[in-house]
């Protein structure tokens, strides 16, 4: 269900030649993560100067928001290659040596979902990160013996959306540790306005607006949306962009004003009218809606709890007054608090 989402922030088979077109390619050209971006500026800079590999950094947050990108434009900023794998491919101790022991002095290892390590192989990573070298053990039994690896010094950049997953020797063991969160609306209609030429595609800055508002506060979501209203514009409006043609094919995508979807109404609807409006536990809301929990947590939770239309409380999920008010419902006496204000 999610991979088939128009509003999910997972990748799919069908961005991954966008993404890489519209990707920033140095830090002047990225967009939002103000304090983020002024850190790492600092981090690199101070390790051309001594002629170092940058420290180890660990970039955690939501789905679609950058993660990826920053690693290849923090290897173009050092200019140094970059290698990339994910951590459930990473299957055996000796995929990871393989891969360290080919690294060159400076470069990048990229590990993307690095909270699905092997706990075995994540053992092997502490000396490399640590002292630039590997532990291994050869052969078994009474003539098993240890070997130490050395390694050219080498930065892993990891990405996450689950940084609670992680271990804590893992985890003390980055040097730079960033969490990129939600994107603004303003920063968002900058993204799609440059996509859109890129892609050159004819669009007014209302337009532009409107596709950010329903995004999600996620560039991914929002270069995907360009993308369908694109299609919408050249088939039905002489291929321009304005308010209206973007309202029109959002329209007809069930994307509303707040960027739900078909799914993400269902889970509200279910806390609100099965539930009565929470609190309920993550385990019977995934069941109600043949949904896995770690799908509620990690993709339909985030932007709900952000713009306050779902609470997450010691006893479960709760609708807020907001969502009962998005749908036309009448909050129970005494219920849900008037929410967070929206931050976007």
């Amino acid at each position: 269900m999610t991979e088939r989402r128009l509003v999910s922030a997972r990748p799919t088979d069908d961005d991954l030649p966008f993404d890489q077109s519209l990707r920033p390619r140095r830090l002047d050209e990225y967009v939002g993560q103000v304090p983020v971006v002024a850190n790492l500026r600092v981090a690199i800079e101070a390790a051309r100067s001594r002629g170092e590999a940058l420290d180890h950094v660990l970039l955690f947050g939501p789905p679609g928001v950058g993660k990826t990108s920053l690693a290849y434009v923090l290897a173009a900023e050092l200019d140094a290659p970059i290698k990339a794998t994910a951590g459930p491919i990473i299957e055996r101790a000796g995929d990871l040596a393989a891969l360290l022991t080919a690294l060159e002095p400076r470069e990048i290892l990229f590990v993307d979902e690095i909270h699905r390590l092997d706990a075995k192989v994540e053992e092997i990573l502490y000396p490399a990160l640590e002292d630039f070298s590997l532990d291994l053990m050869i052969g078994s039994g009474p003539g098993a013996r240890s070997m130490k690896i050395p390694l050219k010094p080498f930065t892993l950049v990891a990405a996450t959306t689950r940084a609670g997953l992680l271990t804590a020797p893992l985890r003390s063991r980055f040097g730079i540790v960033h969490r990129l969160d939600f994107y603004t609306e303003a920063d968002l209609e900058f993204i799609v306005t440059r996509s859109a030429r890129i892609l050159d595609v004819p669009m007014d800055a209302e337009g532009a607006r409107e596709i950010a508002r329903r995004s999600r506060g996620t560039p991914r979501i929002a270069n995907r949306l360009l993308r369908r209203v694109r299609d919408f514009a050249q088939v039905r409006a002489a291929g321009a962009i304005t308010l209206q043609v973007a309202r029109d094919a959002l329209a007809l995508l069930e994307v509303d004003a707040n960027g739900f979807d078909e799914v993400d109404r269902k889970l509200l609807l279910t806390v609100i009218d099965k539930f009565g409006g929470g609190p309920v536990g993550v385990n019977a809301l995934a069941a109600a809606i043949s949904e896995e929990p770690d799908a509620i947590e990690d993709i339909y939770e985030p932007y709900l709890l952000q713009i306050g239309f779902l609470d997450r409380t010691p006893r479960g999920r709760m609708a807020t007054r907001r969502a009962y008010e998005h749908f036309g419902r009448v909050p129970p006496a005494g219920g849900p608090g008037p929410g967070q204000k929206n931050l976007f």
